[in-house]
């Protein structure tokens, strides 16, 4: 008799569930991301077999008409191992057209390996514009060399 085993890495993606709430808050949180806006029902997460939530990321909607990636988390042992790119993957698939996103200068390349393209403030919608002029002025704050990024998927 043979006995499946599951992989080491297994763990699928789902729409998040309200239950789910306290948990993506405390992942968001404890990954340094602004906890502000975040909906259960936006959200897509990454469980194990368990259910142990180990990812999650939403799109956020804003009254200038715009869509924001936001909230990509993963917890820190399953960093590296596939749990953000199928992130991505589901959530784009869920939502195509034009998106954008704010993120640390250093984590551009990760986005443009979905499509993320840097853009200028004169290409950003309002909120992004009034956002990253405040957000630009703490991070210069906090950590020399770190600048924000905005990004924009056509």
């Amino acid at each position: 008799m043979s006995v499946a085993r599951q992989a080491p890495d297994a763990f699928h993606v789902q729409s998040a569930e309200e239950a789910q709430a306290a948990a993506i808050r405390d992942l968001v949180r404890s990954s340094g991301i602004n906890p502000t806006g975040l909906a259960s029902e936006r959200f897509l997460v990454a469980l194990t077999p368990s259910g142990e939530l180990i990812g999650c990321v939403q799109v956020k909607p804003h009254a200038d008409g715009s869509r924001e990636l936001a909230s990509l988390a993963v917890a820190p042992a399953w960093r590296g191992r596939g749990v953000a790119r199928a992130l991505m993957g589901a959530i784009l698939a869920q939502h195509p057209g034009e998106l954008y996103l704010m993120c640390q200068s250093r984590l551009g390349p990760m986005y443009e390996k979905f499509g993320f393209q840097a853009i200028s403030s004169e290409q950003m919608p309002t909120y992004f514009r009034r956002v990253s002029k405040l957000a630009g002025m703490v991070l210069a704050m906090n950590r020399a060399g770190e600048t924000l990024l905005v990004m924009r998927r056509p």
